[in-house]
């Protein structure tokens, strides 16, 4: 077993156990055991499993992202003080200035990547177990918790004619119904990624946010991400193609809940539940973080303009002698 195979066989392990706990229960309700269904409700299972143990670390990315968009008129200032300065020494003051402001108010510009990179362990264990369950099938072999007969079931079982272990680009070129289903999958899985991207820019960003340099290669990723995803998703399995449609769906019906409920102060979003409220005659949102700042400074302000134009001058007169 080499390095990778070590690593990765807790999480195939996991990855397994859970889709035999699904089956299991789905087949003692009455669904065939060696139906595609079956284990394709097995595999959309295993995503609510992953993502509602998740959603601890999406709150921390929420406020991690929001403390980013906070945080980018500072970055800018902090940039315009070493701008043209291109010296190690400078260099190292911006990055520890940097950081200092990160760690202050407890973000950092890799944050909105943390949920991903906890699922891809989980993705990459799903790839490998759908990989090789037509080997693991033909060799009288388990694969994880799924047993040498659980492994022959989900390798002879399949969803509108195409297997569930089958790829577009390895030997399901062949197959009419792989094609279609890889495709259409592909489509979805690529569309709900951009959608969902998408509507986090247009509505649950605020201005300053939208004109951070952060922010143009946010917009590049929206275009880049959803075609890799495509391109890489024809050597994808079905069975992982339903696992990954199935999480960015789930992801999509996050974010829309997130900018309708939560959204980021100063974005469209906010404006927009800001006038729902009032339609209803509810009360404005309190303000949190940086708007209660403003807020303090705007009164300290406007009270000490008052202050100036309710005091008086006191006249002096032209010809009065010095002393």
């Amino acid at each position: 077993m080499d390095f990778f195979e070590t690593i990765m066989f807790p999480f195939k392990w996991l990855v397994s156990a859970i889709m035999v706990v699904f089956h299991d229960g789905l087949s003692a309700i009455g669904m065939p055991s060696d139906n595609g269904w079956t284990w394709t409700l097995s595999i959309i299972g295993l995503v609510l499993v992953i993502r509602a143990a998740l959603i601890p670390v999406f709150v921390k990315q929420i406020k991690a992202q929001r403390g980013m968009q906070l945080l980018q008129p500072d970055l800018k200032k902090l940039q315009d003080k070493y701008k043209g300065k291109t010296d190690q020494l400078s260099r190292q003051a911006m990055a520890q200035e940097q950081m200092g402001m990160y760690k202050k108010h407890g973000t950092n510009p890799f944050s909105a990547c943390l949920p991903m990179l906890i699922q891809m362990p989980f993705f990459f264990a799903l790839f490998t177990v759908l990989s090789g369950i037509t080997s693991a099938a033909n060799k009288g072999l388990g694969i994880g918790a799924m047993s040498h007969d659980q492994v022959v079931q989900f390798d002879q079982s399949s969803i509108f004619g195409a297997p569930l272990s089958a790829a577009l680009l390895h030997g399901g070129a062949t197959n009419v119904a792989v094609v279609v289903l890889s495709i259409l999958m592909i489509l979805a899985m690529t569309a709900s990624q951009f959608i969902t991207q998408k509507q986090i820019m247009a509505k649950n960003m605020s201005e300053e946010a939208m004109a951070s340099p952060f922010m143009r290669q946010q917009k590049m990723m929206l275009y880049i991400l959803p075609v890799v995803f495509g391109v890489g998703g024809i050597n994808f399995p079905i069975g992982v193609l339903i696992y990954w449609t199935t999480t960015n769906l789930w992801t999509m019906a996050q974010q829309f809940f997130v900018i309708r409920r939560m959204p980021t102060p100063g974005s469209p979003a906010a404006k927009a539940l800001a006038e729902r409220r009032a339609a209803k005659g509810l009360p404005a949102l309190p303000l949190t973080g940086a708007q209660k700042a403003d807020a303090a400074a705007a009164e300290v302000a406007a009270a000490a303009a008052l202050v100036a134009k309710s005091q008086r001058v006191q006249p002096q007169r032209k010809n009065r002698k010095r002393k």
